[in-house]
């Protein structure tokens, strides 16, 4: 009950900031503020939000996860080259989240079984998949992407909305329902919060860890697959830096990086946050490379404001008990 009420404040606390940010460049520039714009935010969020929402999952286990940005590029061009073969549409996205899970699976392997530290782990196996990307396609992109792919995630509803947004719902949706409504959520929490105490509560601690990595890579595998229906090209240097604004999101959100706690809604509101803080950036005229600058300080202020918070709590929790006693 604790940890969801300090969840709940904190995500308080990013629409709150969400929505003075939103104020305030539109106030600089009344360009920000039209229809058009606020769903030119969404998109922007929608790979980013996808990402940040499986590594949301690693981290609250206790983990990390640096390849999301090689395993985005490596299902980007697999799945162009799919799609340029003639594969269906259907069909390869498919087989793109396949993908993704076994690469994410292929990385919570090396943390349980070979007892990597995950940072490590994914270290590595970011510059392996970087590598296959570029060696799958001989450093070339994949070109001549269908129309009928792209349609899978581009095609517009309800006016200027596409699919793609309600894939980013969807997923949050899922997402959330397995994070806070079913065993194997409560799982993943326990795991974070206390690895020990969750073997002896009979959780099985490497499954959990593993499947969270699987999960992950199958977001970013989405990710990837949206990617690729709106450039319509596929780029082996794709998503080079991913996992920093993914990270970023998370952080922001309320997710603790020493893991157990963190929310989906709370990593999409940090995804919200971050795309509207960089198209108004872009709006105001700011240079476009100030957006990693921000994206950096963005992190390590929300850190800090999590270990403040965890004090504050810590302490007002020890307040209690002595007075409790006292009585």
């Amino acid at each position: 009950m604790k940890i969801r009420l300090k969840s709940r404040t904190r995500e308080l606390t990013v629409l709150a900031a969400l929505i003075i940010l939103i104020a305030v460049f539109s106030i600089l520039d009344s360009v920000y503020l039209t229809p058009g714009n606020m769903v030119d935010i969404i998109k922007m969020a929608t790979i980013n939000g996808i990402l940040a929402i499986g590594i949301t999952f690693v981290i609250i286990t206790g983990g990390i996860d640096l390849s999301i940005g090689c395993t985005f590029a490596i299902v980007i061009v697999a799945v162009g080259q799919l799609v340029v073969e003639g594969v269906p549409p259907l069909l390869a996205v498919l087989l793109g989240a396949v993908l993704g899970v076994i690469m994410g699976f292929f990385n919570g392997l090396l943390v349980t079984k070979m007892n990597l530290q995950p940072f490590i782990a994914t270290l590595g196996t970011m510059s392996a998949y970087r590598g296959l990307a570029y060696v799958f396609t001989g450093g070339w992109p994949v070109l001549g992407i269908p129309d009928a792919y792209r349609k899978t995630f581009t095609t517009k509803i309800m006016g200027d909305i596409p699919i793609s947004i309600l894939v980013l719902f969807a997923i949050a949706i899922i997402t959330h329902v397995v994070l806070s409504k079913t065993r194997f959520g409560n799982y993943i929490y326990s795991v974070g919060g206390n690895e020990e105490s969750a073997k002896l509560s009979g959780v099985n601690v490497d499954r959990t860890k593993i499947m969270s990595y699987a999960i992950c890579g199958c977001c970013a595998a989405f990710a990837g697959m949206i990617m690729l229906a709106n450039l319509g090209t596929g780029e082996p240097a794709s998503g080079q830096g991913y996992e920093l604004d993914a990270i970023a999101a998370a952080a922001i959100g309320g997710t603790r990086m020493s893991g157990g706690k963190g929310t989906v809604l709370g990593t999409l509101l940090g995804a919200l946050l971050l795309a509207a803080l960089k198209i108004g950036m872009i709006v105001v005229g700011v240079q476009s490379f100030w957006q990693f600058v921000v994206t950096g300080i963005i992190i390590v202020i929300a850190a800090y404001f999590e270990t403040i918070q965890d004090k504050i709590s810590t302490a007002m929790f020890q307040h209690r008990n002595r007075t409790q006693t006292a009585r």
